[in-house]
């Protein structure tokens, strides 16, 4: 009857509940009744083996007392009216046999050699029983009984007993419930069916024809059920059309909210992308940077050392300041744009900043590097930092998938057709044939294994491929496959003739006139710094730490320029900005924004607050000597656009 119930059904599901209630019943008495019927057998047992040692210790004793084994085996023999009872035994007040008694073809074990303590205990499947025998208040002797304890088969028994009736039982319930499950399925079964061909013919004028037997039509929650089921697919025929109709401007609707989703997805990502090589490049200059700043402390007597490294040092600050202007303009991110600043530049000074970046790596992992260049200068048209960061890229990739101790080769050749080929080789890993392009991809690396031991995120030859792009070049790797070394190759256009540099005066390290300059920052390394360069050429400096301090001391000061910080603790630059120009004594003092934020609208927010000028962080000492050249010289010093 129950064979047509698919498991997956809500039928099968209340008649699997109903039986599976039913056999957990069942199970929990069974259990408990067992228990209870295998705990009384035992204590019967106990009870009776233990008023049969009674018995025999009671008329034994005069038998121990006299010395009369025969007596005593007679008593024993008595027991065979007990065939459960299959050995006995008497055992004098030394500890040794007197009488025993075995059930005649019984199968049963030698006797104990010396009797045990009073009471019972199971023992091989048998329960025996020590029962001590007293005379006039002494004991003489003890009785020893040892009977079949056919524990086993009594629960097999119970056991056949219990599941012939759980089986009859479950049985039962499944009949019971299947002709009770039907009082709810049937009408649910309905609705299923109904809405299954609502679905497939979008035909919303069907409805569930349901008589509830015991409540008349649509009676009871199951009736209230398909009533509600029934006008849902009034309303929804009644809306029908409208959404039909609908329909066609939401569609456009969406087109157009796509276009505008995937334009929002590709500005992300490339912002993203943007982001990921910035920060990529951003940590390419530390390493000499840390380097110019250990030579300085350990070779701080040698003049000449100390001005290399200085050297380093300014030409890495420049590029990581460059790098910051670049995270900074986001309108590239919104465009999709990454510019270059195209300018003069010479292979061999291209390739001397690339190893300054990636020489400290190369040797860290103890690889030979050989460099092979054009004996004569070669010109290029582009952007030095830009393209040291190719090349640096592609050595430290290279350093990076090479085992250590290896060896990595720069080489460049002018070809016949007028362009400049950079080769950076290496006898490492290599390259999988099918990663030859998947390699330039933004995060992608050539060893992407759990073991790896090189880190990255791999961004580095997404960012070098690009930069060269920018340059009217190409980069393009090859391999022999894994294990046998690659090699990247970078292709550049080269300038027929090299133009005449522009010389570009230095600003003046000292100047005719000395001024009053007021200092506010909450960076004090940076600013106490600074202060400290002015002083020494002469100027009066005062430093400020804080907004209020810095408008309490701003008056009596009177200064001649004003650089502020904008993010200062108390007051912030602008406010500090408005209220100093509100000072008479300070009517013709130039104020001089000196901050961290660089955006239009953070210009646009100085200025409107009264800042002659706007500088982004970090500041150098050159700049500062500009604008104050120009006060020096009565110009009028804004950078308003």
């Amino acid at each position: 009857m129950l064979s047509h119930l698919r498991p997956d059904t809500v039928r099968a599901k209340l008649v699997a509940m109903a039986l599976a209630t039913t056999f957990a019943a069942l199970v929990t008495t069974s259990v408990s009744m067992l228990v209870y019927d295998l705990t009384t057998f035992q204590q019967n047992w106990v009870d009776d083996l233990t008023t049969q040692a009674e018995i025999v210790a009671t008329v034994s004793a005069p038998a121990v007392g006299f010395n009369d084994p025969a007596a005593a085996r007679q008593n024993l023999a008595l027991l065979r009216v007990r065939p459960q009872i299959q050995q006995g035994a008497i055992y004098g007040a030394g500890g040794a046999v007197f009488a025993d008694y075995a059930l005649p073809g019984a199968d049963v074990p030698a006797l104990p050699a010396r009797p045990g303590r009073s009471g019972h205990a199971i023992e091989g499947g048998r329960m025996v029983v020590y029962h001590p025998i007293v005379e006039n208040g002494e004991r003489v002797g003890t009785v020893y009984l040892s009977a079949r304890y056919r524990l086993l088969d009594r629960l097999a028994s119970y056991a056949m007993i219990l599941g012939v009736v759980m089986l009859a039982s479950l049985l039962l319930a499944a009949l019971v419930a299947s002709r009770l499950q039907q009082a709810i399925t049937r009408p649910l079964q309905a609705v299923t069916n109904v809405a299954r061909a609502v679905m497939q013919r979008r035909d919303f004028s069907l409805r569930v024809d349901y008589d509830d037997d015991h409540h008349g039509k649509h009676g009871g929650e199951i009736g209230t059920l398909v009533d509600a089921f029934n006008d849902m697919l009034a309303e929804i025929g009644r809306r029908a059309n409208a959404l039909e109709e609908a329909n066609l401007t939401l569609e456009r609707e969406m087109a157009v909210r796509q276009g505008a989703e995937r334009a929002l997805l590709l500005a992300d990502r490339r912002k993203d992308e943007f982001l990921a090589t910035l920060a990529h490049e951003l940590r390419n200059p530390l390493a000499p940077l840390r380097t110019g700043l250990d030579i300085m402390r350990l070779n701080g007597g040698d003049p000449a050392a100390s001005l290399r490294a200085r050297g380093v040092m300014e030409r890495q600050l420049k590029q990581m300041v460059r790098l910051v202007d670049d995270l900074l303009d986001v309108s590239r991110i919104n465009t999709g744009k990454l510019t270059i600043r195209r300018e003069n530049l010479d292979l061999h000074a291209v390739v001397a900043n690339a190893l300054e970046i990636a020489r400290p790596f190369i040797d860290a992992q103890g690889h030979q590097l050989a460099v092979h260049l054009p004996p004569g200068p070669v010109h290029l048209l582009g952007d030095s930092t830009r393209l040291a960061q190719v090349l640096s890229n592609l050595l430290n990739n290279a350093a990076r998938y090479t085992p250590r101790g290896g060896h990595i080769a720069l080489s460049a050749e002018v070809g016949g057709d007028g362009r400049l080929r950079i080769h950076v080789a290496d006898d490492g890993i290599g390259i999988a044939p099918d990663m030859l392009g998947a390699i330039f991809e933004m995060f992608v690396q050539a060893d992407a294994t759990l073991e790896r031991t090189n880190q990255g995120l791999g961004v580095g030859l997404s960012l070098a491929r690009r930069l060269v792009e920018l340059h009217d070049g190409a980069l393009e790797a090859a391999s022999d496959g894994q294990g046998q070394g690659s090699t990247f190759t970078v292709t550049l256009p080269v300038l027929a003739e090299a133009p005449s540099p522009v010389a570009r005066p230095a600003p003046s390290l000292g100047g005719e006139r000395k001024f009053r300059i007021l200092l506010v920052d909450d960076n004090e390394d940076f600013v106490n710094a600074i202060g400290g360069l002015l002083r020494t050429m002469g100027h009066t400096v005062h430093v400020c730490h804080d907004g209020p301090q810095a408008l309490a001391d701003a008056a009596g000061f009177a200064p001649d320029f004003a650089f502020l910080d904008i993010g200062l603790p108390g007051l912030n630059g602008y406010d500090l900005a408005r209220a100093l120009r509100a000072m008479p004594a300070l009517g013709r003092t130039v104020m001089i924004a000196v901050t961290g934020w660089g955006q239009q609208k953070d210009r646009d927010l100085a200025f409107e607050a009264g800042f002659a000028q706007h500088l982004v962080k970090p500041v150098s000492v050159e700049q500062i000597l500009a604008i104050l050249a120009g006060k020096s010289d009565s110009v009028a010093v804004t950078d308003r656009g």
